[in-house]
């Protein structure tokens, strides 16, 4: 029995998760976090053979959460169970040692394999994103798309600058100040070569980092 722990921060995902994974016949949810300090305090307590991850509960930066769970627990599989699209955080949250990346819109259909697949030591990942890790390789640091300069904390900041939000809001979601919001954003668009949102928005939609229907 695969022994799994969900961390999501909506109950009725959870109960939703478990619910795809009651007749998997292999998989048992034997515990529940709804942020990444519970779901420490869970790994802790338990011997866990998967862990499906929110990649943006409240708190602690997801991709930060992957590398804190990694130092402590570095057999550990983590799934990526996230509402982004596959193309956007799925490479940096494999970089930071997360063993699989799945959209929420696949989770009724995928989960039960993709659980299967890094509890058994195997990546699961879509076809686009074998594709731009192996682009990657290919092209090597000296060819880095711009947003990939980013660090995981600008690149955070990034997506919710380009759908909309200001320097405010976006420290009231991530517990930071005003001004070290304004900090990132000021190197962000340094190192993207930019000099206003404007242009940060239509790089991200020319890229496909986001839906033109997901601008605020």
């Amino acid at each position: 029995m695969i022994r799994t722990l969900i961390a999501d921060d909506h109950d009725i995902l959870r109960a939703g998760l478990k619910h795809i994974l009651h007749d998997s016949g292999d998989i048992l949810v034997a515990g529940e976090a709804s942020n990444g300090i519970e779901a420490i305090g869970n790994l802790r307590l338990a011997e866990w053979d998967a862990l499906v991850l929110d990649l943006t509960m409240p708190g602690r930066n997801g991709i930060e959460l992957i590398k804190q769970i990694k130092a402590e627990f570095p057999k550990l599989p983590i799934l990526i169970l996230s509402m982004h699209k596959e193309d956007i955080y799925a490479i940096r949250a494999l970089k930071a040692g997360a063993s699989g990346y799945l959209c929420k819109d696949n989770a009724e259909t995928q989960l039960a394999d993709a659980i299967r697949k890094v509890a058994s030591g195997g990546l699961f990942i879509n076809q686009a994103v074998s594709d731009k890790l192996t682009q990657e390789m290919l092209r090597g640091r000296g060819s880095m798309a711009p947003h990939n300069r980013l660090t995981d904390r600008e690149h955070q900041i990034f997506l919710l600058i380009v759908q909309g939000l200001g320097v405010t809001e976006i420290g009231r979601q991530l517990s930071l100040s005003t001004k070290t919001v304004s900090t990132h954003k000021a190197s962000i668009l340094a190192k993207m070569n930019m000099t206003n949102t404007a242009e940060l928005v239509r790089y991200a939609v020319q890229n496909h980092l986001i839906d033109e229907e997901s601008i605020l």
